[in-house]
């Protein structure tokens, strides 16, 4: 179980995420709004609530999966793969990702002590899992979770992700370009968001740099000299547990913790890329602006042919024009 001394404390007013149960009207009024609802006795993943270490070991069995090895209890996504090569070089991340059989997996977790790196197990679903796993994920309420897709418009499921993390992992504050239904298996999470409309107070790195879509800001120690407007940030939170679903809007900011005293938490992420736009209305949702920002970053970067010089071209289009003196 989890208790109130288990959660970080932060200087931050966070409002409750409404809970609805999955026949309330009001669920699908909240995400054709693009707001944060977590959904209760869907059975979304009813056939996956048994994935514990054990069954895991048991049914995936000698394939690797991609565990994530952190110095800290903050796991910061990377990706260096889409980064020029001449940026990587004072590139030091805090985290390392490895390929580990789940035993071993379950054995750094058993093992594990301070001063340790801590693991997070973070695997693509997929028919590689072993046929038990396979099974049950056939079995989930596909049903339910392919009537949101289409009444919202949706694109595509792009994957599924696999969550196993040790009490105490922290996914540090970031967003996504894609539809998220976060389902709970096992244990407890924590999950914080803000709406995209307070992408000032959050301060993310650029599109080029690995931690794109991560905060700048640590919420443990808070540089409010360096990022003063973090001071204005107010969120949402819920606790989710077994069975629970939130949903996390596109390009809203969520950070998330684990809070299962003494275990592990399980958890599922299913990603929808976004639907088409339709008609556009004015004025633009919190969300576009965060989409045309991407674009005119990405944009300038590719036609200036260096990164470093997006920044100096941004402020001498603003400074003194759209800025105070």
């Amino acid at each position: 179980m989890w208790d109130e001394s288990q959660l970080r404390k932060y200087d931050m007013v966070f409002d409750p995420i409404p809970r609805l149960s999955h026949d309330d009207p009001k669920v699908d009024e909240l995400i054709s709004q693009n707001k944060p609802v977590v959904i209760t006795g869907s059975d979304l993943v009813k056939s996956a609530l048994r994935w514990n270490l054990e069954y895991l070991e048991e049914h995936i069995g000698s394939n690797k999966c991609t565990v994530v090895l952190s110095k800290s209890h903050k796991f910061k996504y990377f990706d260096t793969d889409k980064v020029p090569h001449q940026l990587l070089a004072d590139f030091k991340p805090d985290s390392r990702r490895v390929n580990l059989k789940i035993s071993e997996f379950s054995r750094r977790l058993r093992d594990w002590k301070k001063g340790d790196e801590r693991p997070y197990l973070q695997q693509m679903l997929n028919n590689t899992m072993g046929q038990g796993i396979v099974e049950d994920f056939l079995q989930f309420r596909w049903d339910w979770i392919n009537d949101k897709q289409k009444k919202h418009s949706w694109g595509p499921l792009t994957f599924n992700l696999l969550l196993v993390g040790m009490e105490g992992n922290v996914t540090p504050c970031h967003y996504d370009e894609q539809q998220n239904l976060f389902a709970q298996i096992r244990g407890f999470k924590r999950c914080i968001l803000f709406p995209p409309e307070q992408f000032e107070c959050f301060y993310p790195h650029p599109v080029h740099h690995p931690y794109d879509r991560q905060s700048q800001v640590d919420f443990d120690e808070p540089d409010h000299t360096r990022f003063p407007r973090f001071a204005e940030a107010r969120g949402q939170e819920a606790v989710v547990g077994p069975g629970d679903v939130l949903y996390i809007p596109q390009f809203w900011w969520h950070h998330i913790e684990c809070l299962m005293h003494g275990g592990y938490t399980v958890s599922v992420n299913f990603w929808y890329k976004a639907g088409p736009n339709g008609q556009v209305t004015y004025p633009l949702k919190g969300h576009q602006k965060v989409a045309i920002m991407r674009n005119i970053e990405k944009m300038l970067a590719e036609a200036l042919h260096d990164p470093s010089e997006v920044g100096p071209l941004l402020r001498a289009l603003t400074l003194g024009r759209y800025t105070d003196p």
